[in-house]
């Protein structure tokens, strides 16, 4: 296990410092710079919000029973506050994908990837709440956990396993306006640079699926979720 918790530190790092090259050394793809300014802070932290504050922050909370030390009822707090936080990234990430347009919400939710996202948050929403309502608020019975924790984990890893695809299909379709509206060579920098982004975040994803569904990481959760106060 220790091994996996280091390949996803290695590749959630890579992740994050790409896309922070990406955004920072490329700020001309993300909108035109006749444009105000404020508008071009808005494009860029959407992507930064995503991936980091969301799915590298969600990944996290995944991986908190496996490395955090301390009691049980910590990790569980830990989970739950990670997971909310990431949330908030993710709501707000949506929030500033539409900031500067005048043409209304709804008219941009034209994209696979705009459909994916919006189903994603909701979805993680859905799940923190049922997950703080049975798994921590309210104090749920042995039997009621039980039967919960099977659903908790597959929605939850969809869910996630969701995030990376939706984020996938972000950078294919910001990669394709480029080639296609700007010029852009398909091998030229900026074009290298988001296909390495694209296949860290799907190893990031993997390892922490993964320790997820180890054999040794669901006993200890279903323990924890059974017998925690």
């Amino acid at each position: 296990m220790g091994s996996l918790l280091f390949l996803a530190r290695v590749s959630g790092l890579a992740v994050a410092f790409l896309v922070l090259f990406w955004t920072l050394s490329f700020k001309s793809s993300f909108l035109n710079p006749s444009l105000p300014q404020q508008d071009l802070i808005y494009s860029i932290l959407h992507p930064l919000l995503m991936v980091i504050g969301f799915i590298l922050l969600s990944g996290e909370a995944i991986l908190v029973h496996r490395w955090l030390p301390g009691s049980k009822g910590l990790k569980k707090l830990m989970h739950l506050w990670l997971q909310g936080l990431a949330l908030c990234f993710g709501i707000f990430g949506i929030w500033t994908k539409f900031q500067g347009k005048d043409d209304g919400i709804l008219a941009n939710f034209y994209s696979l990837h705009s459909w994916m996202g919006f189903i994603c948050v909701s979805l993680f929403g859905a799940q923190w709440l049922i997950g703080f309502s049975k798994f921590w608020h309210r104090g749920e019975v042995r039997r009621v956990r039980k039967m919960m924790l099977p659903w908790h984990v597959f929605v939850g890893l969809y869910t996630y396993a969701l995030a990376v695809a939706t984020a996938e299909t972000g950078l294919l379709e910001k990669l394709t306006f480029l080639q296609t509206q700007r010029n852009v060579s398909k091998h030229n920098t900026e074009s290298m640079v988001v296909n390495t982004l694209g296949l860290s975040l799907a190893l990031f994803s993997g390892f922490v699926i993964l320790a997820a569904v180890s054999p040794n990481n669901y006993q200890f959760l279903q323990t924890k979720i059974l017998y925690s106060s």
